[in-house]
Parts: C-alpha cells; structure tokens; sequence
C-alpha cells in the first residue's frame, strides 16, 4: 500500500498546482485582459463556457457540479 499512497499524495499535489496556476492565470486575466500573451488561451473565457453548458443543462448540470466538488473534496 506504500506506493499506492505515494502515487495519492502525488497527484494531489500535481491538482493542487494545477488549481494554484488556474487561479493565477484568472487574475493574470483579470488584471491585464484577455490579450496575455504567455497564457494563449481565455482562461475566463472557458470558465465561463463550462459554467454556461452546465447550467443549461439543467438537473444534469447540478448533478455534475455535485460530483466534481465531492470527487474534489475526497481527495482533500
């Protein structure tokens, strides 16, 4: 099981980069507009068309938010 938890605890740290440079590249985004140049993409932009799919979505949409947060939580 030793390396089973050290796999877990590698990959909860590769997420939490990953949530660390989402939340950079936001306010990066926010503070310097959409035209950053290193970042390549609209960060808020997806953001906002994931929230939008997902919302329209209706039922399915509050479920899947439900099992992202709760897969998240999990993992803590």
């Amino acid at each position: 099981m030793g390396m089973l938890d050290t796999v877990k605890n590698w990959l909860r740290q590769v997420a939490e980069v990953g949530l660390m440079l989402i939340a950079a590249a936001v306010v990066l985004e926010i503070i310097f507009g959409a035209g950053v140049p290193f970042l390549g993409v609209s960060i808020l932009g997806n953001i906002t068309a994931l929230s939008a799919e997902l919302g329209s979505q209706g039922l399915v949409g509050l479920i899947s938010i439900a099992v992202i947060i709760w897969l998240y939580n999990r993992s803590r």
